[in-house]
């Protein structure tokens, strides 16, 4: 089953990182993509541009509507996600648990929803 590992961090922490602590994470976060990619539970990820840079759409009464994003007002933004492949929920836990930056905000863990199943 897939599962989405949604990174969320505060980016001022990130943003206060000494560059060899923050080149460090960085080199870190990636040896675990290629870890996961190794034993088969890797599908796709990727770091987000920082919060100041979203927009959120919007359509109410058939009128589009944007504006600057992120639409949460919380300490930490949505700053990256990695998409895994494992057989239950807890191995997706365990797997989520062992992601760098899980030592500086939270990974919220969502099983992907194909449209097969849902038709159901």
């Amino acid at each position: 089953m897939k599962y989405l590992c949604l990174v969320h961090y505060d980016e001022a922490v990130i943003d206060t990182m000494p560059p060899d602590e923050l080149k460090a994470l960085g080199d870190e976060s990636s040896a675990y993509d290629r870890e996961l990619e190794r034993a088969g539970h890797y599908i796709a990820s990727n770091a987000l541009e920082p919060a100041k840079t979203a927009k959120v759409v919007q359509v109410r009464g058939g009128k589009r509507s944007h504006v600057d994003g992120p639409f949460a007002e919380a300490r930490e933004q949505l700053g990256g996600f990695i998409l895994i492949e494992a057989r239950d929920l807890n191995a997706a836990i365990q797997l989520a648990g062992r992601i760098p930056m899980a030592r500086y905000g939270a990974i919220e863990i969502r099983p992907v929803e194909t449209l097969e199943r849902r038709a159901v």
